[in-house]
């Protein structure tokens, strides 16, 4: 199965995919990874590890439509089975969704449909839930609003603070992410 990852900043997803590839941990093949900005330390992870990487800079264009259909040329290019958004902070249009028809995958550190939005974290925390967690889904064109594929709890400490449940979330969302580009792998074969 081969993946193209979308990143927009560090990539600490990708580096988790990057890894389980390389140790032979998850059966699949990251054709490349883009990116949406110039510099993204995602980028430099996907290069120091030999993947191929392209970047569509979402300021370089004219308009919404113009980077869409760019970063939909770019994208299909790689002929991937799969687009992951991996940290991926644009919202892509449905020329992009049609081009990879229920083949884009993106993880959110909520169990949705609860807290959708960017700021999944800090919403359950404001709502006082003792239970949040992350969500792989298949995006479509609303935010958060795909088909569900897998989904992961998170206990909400006494103590907590956003940036300390976030790091516990991401442990189990890169880990989630793995496990569910394992079963498409299987299931696609």
């Amino acid at each position: 199965m081969r993946i193209v990852v979308l990143v927009s900043g560090t990539g600490s997803n990708l580096q988790a995919v990057i890894d389980a590839v390389s140790s032979g941990a998850l059966d699949v093949e990251i054709a490349a990874v883009g990116a949406d900005r110039p510099g993204t330390y995602g980028v430099q992870r996907a290069a120091d590890a030999g993947i191929s990487t392209f970047v569509v800079d979402f300021r370089a264009y004219a308009d919404r439509a113009e980077w869409n259909a760019a970063l939909t040329a770019a994208t299909v290019s790689y002929t991937p089975d799969y687009v992951v958004s991996s940290g991926f902070m644009r919202i892509v249009g449905q020329a992009f969704l049609d081009a990879v028809p229920d083949r884009y995958l993106n993880t959110h550190p909520a169990l949705l449909p609860s807290f959708p939005g960017a700021h999944g974290v800090r919403d359950a925390l404001a709502y006082g839930v003792r239970i949040t967690g992350c969500t792989v889904m298949i995006a479509d064109a609303g935010v958060d609003t795909g088909p569900i594929l897998a989904q992961a709890a998170v206990p909400v400490l006494p103590d907590d603070t956003e940036e300390a449940l976030h790091e516990r979330i991401k442990v189990e969302e890169r880990r989630l992410l793995i496990e569910t580009l394992r079963q498409l792998a299987v299931k696609d074969r």
